[in-house]
């Protein structure tokens, strides 16, 4: 089905071009969400007498857009999950995760805003692209983490790969293997055993 489009969309088009797209996407998304109108030479007048205001509505919520995107920009939002010692989760950080670390931070973005192409399944820092305007896109850090420590660390640039256990065993390791090969250290003559003696 073609059609002509009433603001841009991604990987699609800009506004006032027409394309061609399969008659679902059409129905579904584009039409019903008014973000495009059948390519009809009744439709393509009616577009030409709406251009000017459609641009006009554009450019008002663009610069709307890019003061949203400029107060999100570079945030990071911290999601706490539980996960396996490897940093595999139990279960995903999804785009209503997302949305709600958000809105406890008093943000309202809309779930189609958040570009996520599959949900977040290990521990660390990820960087996802929410789309505030067609035109206007921020990037925002998601921390996952087992605990607000964990956390705080893994924004400081520490390596969480390995349990902190492990890490402190193996400094005491290297501590006790200081002290037993100490090159200054004292040794103590030992005096030889005497051999027994037969009778």
């Amino acid at each position: 089905m073609e059609v002509i489009l009433l603001e841009r969309v991604v990987k699609l088009g800009q506004m006032g071009e027409v394309v061609r797209v399969k008659d679902g996407f059409a129905r579904n998304f584009l039409l019903k969400r008014g973000k495009a109108l059948r390519a009809t030479a009744e439709n393509r007048a009616k577009f030409d007498g709406m251009k000017a205001e459609l641009e006009a509505n554009n450019l008002k919520a663009k610069g709307e857009a890019a003061k949203v995107a400029e107060k999100i920009n570079g945030r990071n939002v911290i999601v706490l999950r539980q996960a396996s010692e490897s940093g595999q989760l139990f279960g995903s950080v999804s785009i209503r995760d997302i949305i709600a670390s958000f809105e406890a931070d008093g943000v309202t973005i809309n779930r189609s805003q958040v570009l996520l192409d599959a949900p977040i399944k290990t521990i660390g820092k990820h960087e996802v692209l929410i789309a505030v305007h067609p035109e206007v896109e921020a990037t925002v850090s998601v921390t996952v983490a087992r605990s607000a420590d964990e956390a705080e660390r893994i924004n400081r640039g520490e390596d969480i790969s390995t349990r902190q256990e492990d890490q402190d065993a193996a400094a005491e390791a290297l501590a006790a293997a200081g002290e037993f090969f100490d090159p200054e250290a004292q040794h103590e003559e030992v005096a030889p055993v005497p051999a027994a003696t037969e009778k």
